[in-house]
């Protein structure tokens, strides 16, 4: 019992694409339910969704942009006392700003067509 995680009703208002919407299902996976936090590497998300480094990394440019999650640069030291770059740091924001800002931005591309018919 209790090996789920349960997925926001809204993301499947957002318009992301299968692409986006797995990367972000694995994030909400790995999340601390107290924290909203994560910090799987980009290899062992690659691993679990199937996609390329590349490919991991645009969808979570694109899942920022939609404000879904931010992203912090972690360090981690070696025990040889190095200091290096870490996983980065997940926050998975509240759902209901992803919405907002979709509306903004349906409103904004409605409201530019408008102004390109009444200027013909």
């Amino acid at each position: 019992m209790g090996h789920y995680f349960l997925l926001p009703n809204e993301i499947f208002t957002l318009g992301l694409s299968p692409g986006e919407l797995s990367v972000y299902a694995y994030l909400i996976f790995c999340e601390d339910r107290e924290t909203h936090q994560c910090w799987p590497s980009i290899g062992r998300i690659c691993q679990y969704t199937g996609m390329s480094a590349n490919t991991v990394a645009k969808y979570i440019r694109q899942l920022e942009e939609k404000r879904l999650i931010d992203t912090e640069p972690t360090k981690v030291k070696t025990k040889a006392g190095l200091v290096r770059n870490g996983n980065l740091l997940y926050t998975i924001r509240p759902i209901q700003e992803a919405v907002n800002c979709k509306l903004e931005r349906d409103l904004t591309a409605q409201s530019e067509q408008r102004r390109t018919k009444k200027n013909r």
